[in-house]
């Protein structure tokens, strides 16, 4: 590709070649938008995942040029261009190296076959790339591998990679894609694409990534606090009275719970996607929806975008002409078909309580789920990628579940403003997070390997800005049958003392996600059901349920760190130790939020009461045993406690960390006291996020922030002062250094307490020994 002449837009810069036409629009100063046609004009569609937006004249940009190149110029960024080749250099504005296409040119497109669009890129040889979405491998660092990007059961597409060299690459398409790093090159390739449309995001930091990436695409809106403590579910519970029974147990037994979850077949006889309940198993909706909210229990109810057996809705829909070819699926491109799903939910479920959506299948086919083989790879990708496309538009057929979410979001918040919309769907695309939806990893199976691969996914997801995601605490699938994909390792479910010790591995993994769930058919999942108090198993879920409880300041203010300011809780390490080599390949540790670092127990142990894990703990920082209290420098490799009971949890020097006290629902003792744990070792800093806890006046301003500072040399904390709606608040500081105030209980005697009403105030801690 050689470059003929060129065009300064306003806008945009004008590559004009010999093989079709290059645009360069600087869209921030961070981001340039790269768009590549053999046709006569761009694309004047337009884009699924990204918000409209107007060209913004007034970003300041320059172009250069020389014998050799042209050059783009921004304040963060450029891009220089080799004229003879088109081949793209992205630099820093220090001219430090991001990424390069090959000398030869890096762009294709295809329009003869199938309508294939390439770039092909340059990495450094110590960089780690990250992102693609949630895949079943368990890759972390792609450097070195290869990924099909398609919708599936266990897999999210996400067209995303996210470098250590803090730049992402965000490609536009919704058509399969795939990844390489490997004997076959270093390329993204997408089908059916008649542009190669990509954004070149340039942090350099993931946090600055992310924020930009939401900009493009939308933030993140606040879920309710209720939807960041424990859900409690199963496959399945039969009628409203065994619903009931499950929330009065978790009350009679002081257990945390928020909400409970209906799966699949509440509908009548065989209704398949009906959006009613089965009048003689849930004679009462209202009733039932009433009861539970006594017990300050919200209820979450599975809704699928396929119907079957020729019920109302399903008629409804055919009627309309809103199924598509295969008279099942419902059509989420049409907004119309968009607007009568909803009303069919809102007739039938939601004008009677429900108070949160599962919206299950929205990939929404999965042509290779049965069997007793699992296909080899490319059979999996050629069967399932083709089979939707018999249905979808083949450069859409990733993007359902956008649309599906949309219509679930906008519809409710057309008749309702006081509850925040809860959609959990089994898949993702880019923009999706604007719809206030969580993402969970699919029926996986209960097995250590697969319990090991879901860390690594979940970072993947989240290192892309998507928001929020979740699994099945225990994997869905426990017994083994002949399936392929029903291939747990323990047919008699809690009965086996192997299950249950992963069982409790994987929900002190899941009390550091950001939505905290258990889920699975074969077995029941309810804590009782995995022994009783005084017994080890017992009691150490008991004991992660409270820690969950516990963290709800720090956790809510996450949230709200989230919405607004584009932050992610589910943090792969490069997020904060980006310079710090040794993290780019771990897969089994991770931050959650700014100052803990999880170590997740991925292997049974041995019965030993001494039960160890490697610990690599990152550089540059002290860190915290958060059960001890014992300090050690960063930089080092450490054999860490990991008995049953414990999670292997560290704490950054530096970190302001809010507690509150033992509860049994999120919106219990609001105004109670907090503990504030105070890591010495650095300065440090903590922004504090309340508001009503659903409802979406916080849109209007109806919430408070205030910041929780510690200066390391002085020993001074201060809290305040407070923007928003101030309130009024008891902070018991306790300072962490080995010798109290550390693990599950709060401190028998705090340092100092502040009675903060919204002004800043200080207070000097004592000095404590250290260890």
């Amino acid at each position: 590709m050689k470059l003929l002449n060129t065009k300064i837009e306003e806008t945009s810069l004008l590559l004009l070649t010999d093989a079709g036409q290059v645009k360069l629009e600087p869209v921030s100063p961070q981001i340039v938008r790269v768009v590549y046609t053999k046709r006569e004009a761009f694309r004047t569609t337009p884009s699924l995942m990204m918000l409209p937006r107007s060209p913004e004249p007034s970003i300041e940009w320059a172009v250069d040029e020389d014998d050799q190149t042209i050059r783009l110029v921004t304040s963060q960024l450029q891009v220089v261009v080799q004229k003879a080749t088109c081949a793209m250099t992205w630099l820093d504005t220090a001219g430090g190296l991001l990424v390069r296409e090959p000398d030869g040119g890096g762009k294709t497109i295809d329009l003869e076959g199938d309508r294939a669009a390439r770039l092909d890129l340059v990495f450094a040889p110590e960089e780690a790339i990250y992102g693609l979405g949630q895949h079943e491998e368990g890759i972390l660092n792609y450097r070195g591998h290869g990924q099909y990007l398609y919708q599936h059961n266990l897999k999210v597409a996400i067209p995303q990679i996210v470098s250590t060299r803090g730049y992402a690459i965000l490609w536009d398409t919704g058509s399969l894609s795939a990844f390489h790093d490997d004997v076959y090159g270093s390329y993204f390739w997408s089908e059916h694409c008649e542009e190669l449309d990509f954004y070149f995001i340039y942090g350099p930091e993931f946090d600055q990534i992310v924020a930009r990436f939401r900009t493009l695409t939308g933030q993140v809106p606040l879920l309710p606090r209720w939807a960041y403590g424990y859900i409690q579910s199963k496959e399945r519970y039969m009628d409203q009275e065994e619903l009931i029974a499950v929330a009065r147990e978790y009350r009679a037994r002081g257990l945390p719970l928020d909400a409970i979850v209906q799966d699949w077949q509440s509908w009548p006889g065989e209704w398949w996607g009906q959006k009613t309940l089965d009048p003689i198993r849930f004679p009462d909706p209202a009733g039932l929806v009433e009861t539970l909210h006594a017990l300050n229990t919200r209820l979450m109810i599975s809704v699928w975008p396929r119907f079957q057996h020729d019920g109302p809705n399903q008629r409804e829909m055919r009627d309309h002409g809103f199924l598509l070819g295969d008279d099942s699926t419902y059509n989420a491109f049409d907004p119309t078909a968009r607007a009568l799903y909803w009303q069919q939910a809102y007739e039938g479920l939601f004008k009677h309580g429900i108070d949160a959506w599962w919206c299950d299948a929205t990939e929404p086919f999965e042509p290779d789920w049965n069997g007793a083989v699992k296909p080899d790879p490319w059979q999996r990708v050629v069967r399932n990628t083709e089979y939707a496309k018999s249905y979808l538009d083949p450069a859409r057929i990733n993007t359902y579940s956008l649309l599906h979410s949309q219509g679930i979001y906008e519809g409710q918040r057309s008749v309702c403003e006081e509850k925040r919309v809860v959609n959990l769907t089994r898949s993702y695309f880019p923009g999706q997070q604007r719809y206030g939806t969580i993402t969970w990893s699919g029926d996986i199976s209960a097995t250590w390997e697969i319990f090991a691969k879901q860390i690594a996914e979940g970072l993947n997801f989240s290192v892309t800005g998507a928001g929020y995601w979740s699994v099945d605490i225990g994997g869905f699938f426990v017994a083994p049958r002949d399936e392929w994909f029903w291939q747990g390792d323990y047919p008699d479910g809690v009965s086996d003392s192997a299950y249950r010790e992963l069982y409790v591995r994987w929900f002190q993994f899941g009390t550091f996600l950001p939505v905290f769930r258990s889920h699975g058919t074969d077995t029941p999942r309810e804590i009782w059901q995995f022994g009783q108090p005084g017994e080890l198993m017992y009691d150490t879920l008991v004991k992660f349920a409270r820690l969950r409880y516990r963290l709800l300041p720090y956790l809510y203010s996450l949230a709200g760190a989230e919405t607004y300011h584009a932050q992610t809780m589910l943090r792969l390490l490069a997020f904060d130790f980006r310079h710090d080599p040794n993290v780019y390949n771990i897969t089994d540790q991770y931050m959650f939020g700014p100052a803990l670092m999880i170590c997740p127990v991925t292997h049974p142990g041995d019965g030993a009461d001494s039960q160890t894990r490697p610990v690599y703990l990152p550089a540059g920082t002290a860190w915290y045993d958060f059960w001890t209290g014992q300090r050690y420098e960063g930089g080092q490799t450490i054999d860490a406690d990991a008995t049953l009971d414990i999670l292997p949890l560290y704490v950054r020097a530096g970190s302001l960390l809010p507690m509150g006290p033992h509860i049994q629902h999120s919106g219990e003792q609001l105004a109670a006291p907090w503990e504030i744990r105070v890591y010495p070792g650095a300065d440090g800093s903590f922004a504090v996020y309340e508001d009503e806890g659903d409802s979406y006046r916080y849109e209007q301003g109806a919430y408070s922030w205030f910041t929780l500072s510690w200066e390391d040399a002085l020993g001074r904390f201060t809290a305040g002062p407070c923007s928003g709606q101030p309130g009024r608040r008891e902070l018991r500081l306790v300072t962490v250094n080995g010798d109290h105030g550390v693990g599950l209980e709060p401190a028998l005697q705090p340092d100092h307490v502040i009675n903060f009403c919204g002004e800043a105030v200080s207070a000097k801690l004592p000095a404590k020994k250290s260890t």
